[in-house]
């Protein structure tokens, strides 16, 4: 998940995934503080929190649990 330590809307994100539980995999996912990074600020900036499974696809904010249900359960998942 792509975000900062400072965005409520990251923590309303993480809320999701924690309630979703991941199918079991709750804590399976790397949280990326993109101010770390000049190129991840210039790419997320503007549109965190951001979710990036491992196929490369994206899911950025807003979105719901039906929304994050069907991400997760994608095929890069």
């Amino acid at each position: 998940m792509y975000g900062t330590s400072a965005c409520h809307l990251c923590e309303q994100a993480e809320l999701l995934l924690l309630q979703a539980g991941l199918e079991g995999l709750a804590g399976d996912y790397i949280k990326v503080d993109i101010s770390d990074s000049e190129d991840l600020l210039a790419d997320y900036g503007l549109r965190i929190p951001v979710l990036k499974r491992r196929d490369g696809e994206e899911l950025g904010w807003p979105f719901g649990p039906a929304q994050l249900a069907a991400f997760l359960a994608g095929p890069g998942r």
